[in-house]
């Protein structure tokens, strides 16, 4: 004999909805339609299925909880993002839920649905690309603050505003800074091409570009190492004319720089690399990395004191808000010295 007890699951496969559908029906929201909402209740009936609201008042009455979704929290940008968002919530009393979508917009759209039913006060999420719809739609059902961070999926930027840096501004250091030192046949290296953001990106390469004489040329592809040290041998193969670079992240100048390694070419003289977004490992690896500075920490800080305010006094963020970036020079663009230290 079965004597599990049914769940919201069951309800939601005998409706055939989502388990946030159901959530939303049994907590009486006005959201969802009276059609769908009295499938529900039939379901309920029909797999014997009872909502414990006593269950339900006791995570109301919990501390806040906010989910944080990720795209990929293998890349130290996005770890430390997450890190000093997850931080500063914990500062106000508030928990974390953090998830990483790993680049797949339907297990995003399956996290943020059990985020929902587990009754999260709200989002912060760096989206992952595909089926945009069944992720922020539910959340847009639910009524639940969103603040998009880093990427924008969604262009309703009254119900999600959309929290960036100012990436053009930095693609333009970059190529302006590796003009100055002498480089004359730049490259722009890493993003996928149909992507806003890498075109955000490329977009300062370019203007630097104007009236200079120097052809752009781009080599599109995973913003990753192994691709930044396959791009390596294809440019000393194929175009060894090209004797620098600004690169989509620093995941990809880093592959670079190890590519060009292998290679004995020499970063810093022979070839000079620019990356994007700075992360602790610039600094560390040799020659050290020049990058385009994205305060990545206090970024975070800043996501979360917009979103609180939101929760807690219904000021909604801006529609859109783009932090300032600056230029880190070091060793890969200034050149090396033969004492070691920058020339």
């Amino acid at each position: 004999m079965n004597t599990r007890r049914p769940t919201i699951l069951d309800v939601a496969r005998a409706a055939g909805v989502s388990k946030s559908t159901v959530s939303l029906v049994v907590r009486g929201s006005p959201t969802v339609k009276e059609d769908t909402a009295k499938q529900v209740r039939e379901a309920m009936a029909a797999t014997g299925y009872v909502y414990n609201r006593a269950a339900a008042n006791l995570r109301k009455s919990s501390v806040g909880l906010i989910g944080l979704v990720i795209n990929d929290l293998r890349n130290p940008f996005f770890t430390e993002f997450a890190t000093s968002v997850q931080m500063a919530l914990s500062a106000q009393g508030y928990a974390t839920v953090i998830s990483n979508s790993d680049e797949d917009g339907a297990l995003q759209a399956q996290m943020v649905s059990s985020m929902i039913e587990h009754g999260v006060s709200a989002f912060i999420i760096s989206p992952a690309y595909g089926q945009e719809a069944e992720t922020f739609d539910q959340i847009a059902r639910a009524g639940i603050p969103c603040l998009q961070v880093l990427r924008q999926v969604d262009p309703r930027g009254d119900l999600f505003p959309f929290a960036t840096f100012d990436f053009a501004r930095g693609g333009l250091l970059a190529t302006q800074h590796l003009i100055e030192q002498g480089a004359r046949n730049i490259a722009f290296v890493g993003g996928l091409e149909d992507r806003a953001v890498t075109t955000e990106r490329m977009s300062g390469y370019l203007e630097a570009l104007i009236g200079t004489g120097v052809q752009p040329t781009s080599f599109h592809g995973r913003a990753t190492r192994a691709f930044g040290a396959e791009i390596a041998e294809k440019i000393s193969r194929e175009t060894p004319e090209i004797d620098a670079a600004v690169c989509f992240n620093d995941q990809v100048a880093l592959g670079l720089l190890s590519g060009f390694a292998r290679l004995g070419r020499r970063v810093g003289e022979d070839f000079r690399i620019v990356g994007f977004d700075d992360i602790e490992e610039c600094n560390q690896v040799w020659p050290r990395l020049s990058s385009v500075d994205c305060d990545i920490a206090q970024f975070g800080r800043d996501a979360a004191a917009a979103l609180l305010d939101w929760v807690e006094t219904g000021q909604r963020p801006p529609a859109l808000r783009r932090a300032p970036v600056s230029l880190a020079a070091r060793e890969t663009s200034l050149g090396i010295d033969p004492e070691g230290t920058s020339s």
